[in-house]
């Protein structure tokens, strides 16, 4: 009997523990890729590539050229790309397509995207034994083109595509925030650009740059409209504004920390510059580029790899030549709280792989994948906007130096606010950072961001923005981003829904194991042996 207990005491044990790695369905151990000893030439394949682009016609070009090139080299692998004009469709796509199993094979995606890809079952390749695989691996000697080496990709850019300890991307493109600024406005109002934007500098010019005529309009462009301040990205802002200040985020394990006292001080001294006219955002006025380019903004921050609309003489102006006002534009590293210790915000695209049943098919999308942090492509697509390039391999080329050096030969290619804008990323690469990326982590920068929104709504509209309204602001985003459960997952108390079908067999198992056990005691008891 004591046998029979022990045993059944070792089976509840196991069911138990069975059950519960069951029922754990957030962010999935994915399994590991095992290389191919020898990639199959004899075989065709067909892989589909899905990518974005800002509608610019030369960036569409550029990915086309590198299938073209890719597919002169490997003749037997066949790329199909879809384009997209927006990265938050290409998530919701491959969302979609996990549940049906029809993902694409190579993806340009953001790494917090990713990390909700993770919490598919195996459904994002761990790229950590192919970076390492000598034959085609980064810098493999059986490739057919010349890869940079895993040493050779900027360390910083390289990070981000690391979740729970594994690679899962490889960065693509990266840019920064810049800010970009009307200096002629800025010396008209009595004031010298500082060596390194502060946070007090930029608001005390813009609240000077509200000053109005008697006829109701603003002294500084005789214009009805002027928001001197602008910021494309409020959740860069927040989240870049919060790391200046040391204070919360989250954490790597997703532990939420960003309602904090630091963030209400921040979100009440914006209302306070709303309240002026001061500032505004890209979701409620519109694209700073066009302001700053009419003459009705200051200083404008948006992404480095925005340049190309920023400027009198910008190739991609948005607004109506009568409408333009000439300037001299001067381009700065974002607003800082310590200049003596800037932090910026790395971001951009990088490429995912998705996993197939054939391993072959695996490896093509990884050549093709790998194949895109080329010099020829990664040097091409970086002279499309401000952006730079991933690896030391392609910045410290002749080819890209030549291209720097000549900043405002032209307005086009070597527009010189574009290439100052690259150039700003290169000489801060070191100062830059990344947040941490999990699943929930894109939630939590929504989040960032519509914090900062809801209070320039809310100051637009005559609403009281104080403590208690902060509180109730703190409650809704919360609730609206589900950022509670996040915070019960980092501490183990998450609700997991429904447990999957697997748990619930197992749980089966372990009835049908105690009915069995029960059957024997009464049997025993039946016939009086021991």
């Amino acid at each position: 009997m004591k046998k029979l207990f022990a045993k059944a005491r070792f089976l509840l044990l196991l069911a138990f523990c069975l059950a519960v790695l069951a029922g754990c369905h957030g962010q999935q151990e994915q399994e590991a890729f095992t290389v191919p000893e020898e990639f199959d030439t004899s075989r065709n394949y067909e892989i589909t590539f899905w990518a974005k682009n800002d509608t610019n016609i030369t960036q569409t070009e550029i990915y086309k050229q590198a299938i073209a090139d890719f597919q002169e080299l490997y003749p037997n692998i066949t790329v199909n790309l879809r384009l997209y004009t927006d990265y938050g469709k290409i998530y919701n796509d491959v969302i979609t397509n996990i549940s049906t199993g029809t993902t694409p094979n190579v993806c340009v995606s953001y790494p917090d995207h990713i990390a909700t890809y993770l919490t598919g079952d195996n459904v994002v390749v761990p790229l950590d034994g192919l970076f390492q695989d000598e034959t085609y691996g980064l810098g493999g000697s059986g490739l057919l083109f010349d890869s940079p080496s895993q040493e050779e990709i900027i360390p910083q850019f390289l990070e981000e595509c690391r979740v729970s300890g594994h690679y899962y991307a490889v960065p693509y493109m990266r840019s920064t925030e810049a800010c970009y600024i009307n200096k002629t406005y800025v010396e008209a109002l009595g004031y010298t650009l500082p060596e390194t934007l502060t946070w007090d500098f930029v608001w005390e010019v813009a609240e000077a740059a509200t000053a109005k005529n008697p006829d109701g309009t603003f002294r500084l462009n005789n214009q009805e409209v002027m928001i001197p301040f602008l910021y494309k990205s409020t959740d860069n802002m927040m989240i870049q504004m919060l790391r200046q200040k040391g204070a919360g985020y989250s954490t790597d394990t997703g532990e939420i920390q960003i309602f904090n006292d630091t963030t209400r001080q921040l979100l009440l001294n914006i209302r306070d510059h709303v309240e002026t006219g001061a500032f505004s955002t890209f979701k409620i006025s519109s694209y700073p580029a066009n302001f700053l380019n009419a003459g009705q903004c200051v200083f404008a921050i948006d992404s480095t790899a925005g340049a190309t609309w920023m400027g009198s003489d910008a190739p991609l102006i948005d607004i109506a030549e009568e409408a333009l006002v000439d300037f001299e534009i001067a381009v700065m590293e974002i607003p800082q709280f310590d200049p003596e210790h800037p932090q910026m915000i790395s971001q951009g695209p990088s490429v995912c792989i998705f996993n197939k049943e054939d391993p072959q098919e695996v490896l093509a999308s990884w050549l093709f994948a790998q194949y895109l942090l080329t010099n020829d492509v990664q040097i091409a697509y970086a002279q499309t906007e401000g952006y730079v390039p991933v690896t030391s391999k392609a910045q410290d080329s002749a080819e890209y130096q030549d291209y720097l050096s000549r900043a405002g030969e032209d307005n086009d290619l070597y527009y010189d606010v574009k290439i100052q804008a690259s150039q700003l990323l290169l000489n801060h690469a070191a100062d830059t950072f990344v947040t941490p990326v999990f699943n929930g982590s894109a939630s939590l920068r929504d989040a960032a961001g519509q914090l900062i929104e809801d209070v320039v709504k809310s100051v637009r509209r005559d609403e009281t923005v104080d403590d208690a309204y902060i509180d109730a602001l703190y409650t809704d985003v919360t609730a609206l981003y589900h950022l509670d459960e996040h915070t019960a997952s980092s501490a183990g108390k998450a609700d997991l829904g429904p447990l999957p079908g697997t748990a619930k067999a197992l749980l089966g198992c372990l009835i049908a194991v105690w009915a069995l056990i029960l059957l024997c005691l009464i049997r025993k008891k039946a016939t009086g042996r021991p």
